[in-house]
């Protein structure tokens, strides 16, 4: 069976992945990529890692009408500006997945105080299903838009839904302490981003309150049937790719938290649970759809837990083809790496 597909937003460092991941998968073809900055180019002109066929297409405006055969929709557009694509092509008989911020919460006001802007189809929030792949594969299968989730609270919810799920810690002590490389701010030009400003150093941003704050506790809330609160800071480092999330934790019996999450991720392809005391890096998991995770008991009541994953492949387009693959019944790991570039 082939599934013929549009990108939207094709150009940037997700859409880019995108386009990878989806030309070496055996159901998914491209058939249109639209980029509204660069449309009427061809897409080599401005993805220099493409060759062949591919890169001879010409990109056409994010807005442009897509063909009857095209059957799912991939919008890697910023938030704000997918909303609209999104409605389009649903209208169109079209199965999306969303890899923006616009449809990753469940309602208007949440939306607006994360995000200080209007949603303009809040009409579609009950339609959406936040496509945390292994927590959620049911609702997936049976939905035609996924919201698919983003790269910090994947990290973190993996790790910390089961833990909540089973009452083992202080919902009201959840710190959160992740860094991430720079691709995770997009391709558009931005001075605090030039390499004088990043290399050899390290910065916190998004504070007082990151927008992926209110993302992490709608669904840890949702999926571990726990209301909770975190204290979340992340950081940049001067690195390409890779997300390092590290959660302090309070509760009782750390010791035993480990077992909990080995039982929680027994079979599954995409999170690896390291050995008790071994802690994962970003090298580990580089260009795989792959989160690793490993717990160190600090106290009698305290654990650390971190959390890895490639911030552009299981934080935005690898878990985007994964959610796809549900959606049409396709083997789940179809067109995905859970083995990492290493070195």
């Amino acid at each position: 069976m082939s599934v013929s597909v549009a990108i939207l937003g094709a150009t940037g460092y997700t859409g880019a992945e995108l386009i990878r991941l989806i030309l070496s998968h055996p159901h998914f073809e491209i058939a249109h990529l639209g980029a509204h900055s660069q449309a009427g180019k061809r897409a080599g002109e401005v993805l220099p890692g493409l060759c062949g066929e591919t890169a001879e297409m010409v990109l056409a405006d994010s807005d442009a009408q897509l063909s009857d055969s095209i059957e799912l929709v991939f919008t890697a557009l910023p938030h704000g500006a997918a909303a609209q694509s999104v409605k389009k092509a649903l209208d169109a008989g079209k199965k999306v997945v969303d890899l923006s911020a616009d449809f990753r919460h469940k309602d208007h006001d949440t939306y607006k105080t994360a995000y200080g802007c209007e949603h303009p189809c809040p009409e579609l929030f009950s339609e959406a299903v936040y496509g945390l792949s292994e927590f959620a594969r049911e609702s997936i299968a049976g939905s035609r838009l996924i919201a698919n989730p983003g790269c910090y609270p994947t990290s973190v919810l993996l790790p910390l839904v089961p833990l909540l799920a089973s009452s083992a810690i202080d919902i009201e002590r959840i710190v959160i302490d992740a860094k991430s490389g720079t691709s995770g701010a997009g391709r558009t030009a931005k001075t605090s981003l030039l390499y004088c400003d990043v290399n050899e150093g390290v910065a916190a941003y998004g504070l007082p309150r990151h927008r992926h704050a209110w993302e992490m506790e709608e669904w840890a809330s949702a999926f571990g049937d726990a209301s909770v609160e975190v204290s979340f800071v992340p950081h940049i480092l001067p690195m390409t790719r890779g997300m390092l999330s590290t959660l302090h934790l309070v509760g009782e019996k750390p010791e035993g938290w480990h077992s909990i999450l080995s039982e929680a991720f027994a079979g599954e392809a995409f999170v690896r649970l390291l050995p008790e005391g071994t802690l994962p890096t970003t090298h580990g998991v580089k260009g795989s759809n792959r989160c690793d995770i490993g717990v160190a008991v600090t106290g009698k009541r305290q654990a650390v837990i971190v959390s890895c994953i490639d911030n552009l492949i299981k934080g935005a387009a690898g878990q985007a083809v994964q959610n796809a693959n549900i959606m049409f019944g396709f083997d789940e790991g179809a067109g995905l790496a859970a083995t990492a570039l290493w070195p």
